[in-house]
């Protein structure tokens, strides 16, 4: 049995407006059901391919707040989403997590001021603002996440110096042994790393399943460590 909090997504055209941006992205005009078959599941690929734009119309569709925070946070400061949510179809497993999450690097600041304003006496704020921005990822991850919840995450590397990005899969590794599901962008090549995960490539026009070694993150960290001084010298002639 599929135990995964959301199993699959499709997305109903109908629903688009045929003068919307998202027309145009190719890898997201599939018409089969995508299949969350792994407790992390990755969206890779190139800048521009549909990996946030997707991630944002999962997180709207299952009733985040666009710009991230848990399902209790309600607020606006720029609407830029697309409305792509409206025509997702969730198909939603037998059973809910008990905690959930949406994480988007580029709204945190927006986010940890909202967190400020909730707090209360039995909901006590974490101080986001008085550490740095890596620090407040890798707080609210260790606070926040638990088992048995889901987390959407927004290149979470963003802020992550490589050790942070290491202590973050360290936790997402044990969480999802715990029940957690992750549905993840990322072109980090030490999160991609995390064993057993689900790696969906947006390149080439669609959404495909794809190894690690096979990603660009991977590829082009490892010809660079290992030919750094050639490649410097080519491309910093040209």
């Amino acid at each position: 049995m599929n135990y995964k909090f959301i199993q699959n997504i499709q997305i109903d055209w109908a629903k688009i407006d045929k003068y919307s941006y998202v027309r145009n992205i190719p890898a997201l005009q599939f018409e089969n059901p995508l299949l969350f078959e792994k407790n992390i599941t990755f969206f890779v690929g190139e800048n521009g391919t549909g990996k946030s734009t997707l991630l944002e119309a999962i997180a709207v569709a299952y009733g985040f707040n666009p710009e991230g925070g848990s399902k209790n946070y309600n607020f606006s400061t720029y609407d830029s989403h697309s409305n792509l949510h409206e025509a997702i179809r969730l198909g939603k497993g037998v059973y809910k997590p008990e905690w959930s999450y949406f994480l988007r690097a580029e709204s945190f600041y927006n986010v940890a001021t909202k967190e400020e304003e909730y707090s209360d006496w039995a909901h006590p704020s974490q101080q986001y603002h008085k550490k740095s921005h890596g620090e407040s990822f890798l707080a609210l991850a260790q606070s926040s996440f638990r088992p048995n919840g889901l987390y959407l995450l927004d290149e979470p590397e963003a802020a992550l110096s490589p050790q942070r990005q290491l202590t973050l899969m360290i936790e997402m590794h044990k969480l999802a042994q715990n029940g957690a599901q992750f549905i993840v962008a990322s072109h980090s090549p030490i999160l991609l790393g995390i064993p057993d995960a689900q790696i969906l490539s947006f390149d080439d026009g669609m959404i495909h399943e794809c190894d690690y070694k096979d990603t660009d993150s991977y590829q082009v960290t490892e010809m660079f460590i290992n030919n750094r001084e050639y490649l410097l010298k080519r491309l910093l002639q040209e």
